[in-house]
């Protein structure tokens, strides 16, 4: 008898759920990997072609080997989910789709948080929807929408991602990435089409997306009045070089949840997970651990 594991790969874990939640009725795209009875969910962020699988891929496999059953949920308007227009708070939305996807899976305890830039600002919203539900957070280049104190704002690359939504070109994606993290020499010509292939195989995502900004250029609440709120262990990560979101909001983080520490990786941009990903994987498994 092959008892082999399966190969963690995204086909292999690729999985769909229907969500009723609220005004929610759409189909969820979402990775399931592991066997464990703790669960960690990873919130990807919100530039073009962005999936779970995509932002986190290199930190799947260790989580799982520490025995953790892991959870990508693709947001509604990115990969394989259902695409949609939303005119409120982008953050509450995904909460509340991250709600529906736990119910959808029978998930019913609590589970760990990995929240990557618009993946932050959700995991907070969910903190303060449904505490109940959260056991530990990880913030990463993201939280609240709240502006800096130190760089003019819309930032450098936010302007860019806006710019690569309303324009989804090889050139404007080269420009975005070469931004998104300290170190380009990682970019390589495959990683950059593979993205742009992604883009453009759901135009309806890119196109509802600049109509959200139409509709509501605000899409991001700003929760640094309730951060006092979340009562749940915090890990809040930056990249010195971020050039998205600045690392001073994540002293806001730091400043407004209680139990929250803050870890600063040097020479790193807005990707932490993928730029320092060994150090990233034990700070967050030790993270968990205690």
């Amino acid at each position: 008898m092959n008892t082999t594991a399966p190969s963690l790969t995204e086909v292999t874990t690729s999985r769909f759920v229907r969500i009723k939640e609220g005004d929610l009725d759409l189909q969820l795209h979402y990775n399931d990997a592991g066997q464990g009875n703790q669960v960690i969910v990873m919130l990807h962020g919100s530039g073009p072609g962005a999936s779970g699988w995509a932002n986190f891929n290199r930190n799947i496999e260790p989580m799982v080997a520490a025995g953790y059953r892991v959870i990508l949920m693709d947001c509604p308007g990115w990969s394989k989910s259902d695409t949609l227009v939303c005119s409120g708070s982008r953050s509450d939305l995904n909460a509340r789709a991250l709600n529906g996807l736990l119910d959808g899976i029978g998930i019913d305890g609590r589970v760990h948080i990995i929240g990557n830039s618009m993946g932050a600002h959700s995991t907070v919203a969910f903190a303060l929807a449904y505490p109940q539900r959260v056991g530990k957070l990880v913030l990463m280049g993201g939280g609240t929408g709240g502006p800096s104190q130190f760089v003019p704002m819309p930032t450098e690359g936010i302007k860019l991602v806006q710019a690569l939504y309303r324009d989804p070109s090889i050139e404007n994606l080269k420009k975005m990435m070469n931004v998104f993290v300290f170190d380009t020499s990682s970019l390589t010509e495959e990683l950059f089409q593979a993205r742009l292939d992604n883009m453009l195989s759901r135009r309806d995502h890119l196109e509802n997306f600049v109509k959200s900004l139409a509709a509501n250029p605000k899409q991001f609440s700003d929760y640094g009045p309730r951060l006092g709120e979340i009562k749940a262990p915090s890990l809040i990560i930056w990249g010195r070089d971020d050039r998205f979101v600045p690392l001073d909001i994540g002293l806001k983080l730091l400043w407004g949840i209680p139990n929250a520490d803050l870890h600063v990786f040097n020479r790193c941009g807005h990707w932490a997970q993928w730029e320092h990903v060994e150090k990233f994987n034990r700070l967050v498994l030790d993270f968990f651990r205690d």
